[in-house]
């Protein structure tokens, strides 16, 4: 118990602020997405839609490329701003993966690249650590770190059971439109929930 006690909880990470413009410029890039998908996002037509010229679209960007991920980026911070506390047990923590991952496939952005265009969907969340995965990674090393004070998720280091825990749900999202023939909604999500326990558990 004292050695639960003196565990710290990591400070709820915060997402990037984007002034005005920037946000104009994502906004561009959801719409492209959202309409398009990714291949069609160039700096000529994101400043088109944002009503900015391409110089100031490079004072914050080097390419189509990374204003996709800031884009990618803005979506997971909205998509964290549904869980502004830490859970307090092993059960709560995994409802929130749950919604989580229920809340990202429901997206409109993510949502089309799951359906649409899985490939780059791998390509933008899955070649590389980027800042999206590592949003959701402190994210999860902090609730995780604020279960195990309740003695309800076992020891370890909260940073390395994140990624493991990322892994497990980011694989079940992405591979749930494959398996939808296999697997019924509610069964999909009653194995997940398994899987997350299992984890997760003392």
């Amino acid at each position: 118990m004292e050695e639960r006690q003196a565990r710290t909880v990591p400070p709820t990470p915060e997402a990037p602020r984007w002034d005005a413009t920037q946000s104009r410029i994502l906004d561009a890039a959801d719409d492209l997405i959202g309409r398009r998908g990714v291949h069609d996002v160039t700096i000529a037509e994101l400043a088109r839609r944002a009503g900015h010229s391409r110089p100031t679209i490079y004072r914050s960007w080097s390419d189509a490329d990374d204003v996709v991920r800031a884009a990618l980026l803005r979506r997971v911070a909205a998509v964290l701003a549904h869980f502004p506390v830490p859970p307090e047990t092993r059960d709560t923590l995994v409802d929130e993966v749950l919604r989580f991952s229920a809340l990202f496939r429901a997206d409109d952005v993510f949502g089309r690249l799951l359906e649409d265009e899985p490939e780059v969907f791998t390509r933008y969340t899955l070649q590389r650590v980027g800042s999206s995965q590592r949003l959701i990674l402190q994210w999860l090393a902090t609730a995780i770190a604020a279960a195990q004070q309740s003695g309800t998720v076992r020891r370890g280091e909260p940073d390395e059971i994140a990624v493991m825990l990322l892994l497990i749900a980011q694989s079940a999202v992405l591979s749930h439109g494959t398996v939808s023939d296999l697997l019924s909604e509610t069964a999909w999500e009653r194995e997940l929930r398994a899987a997350l326990d299992g984890l997760l558990r003392p």
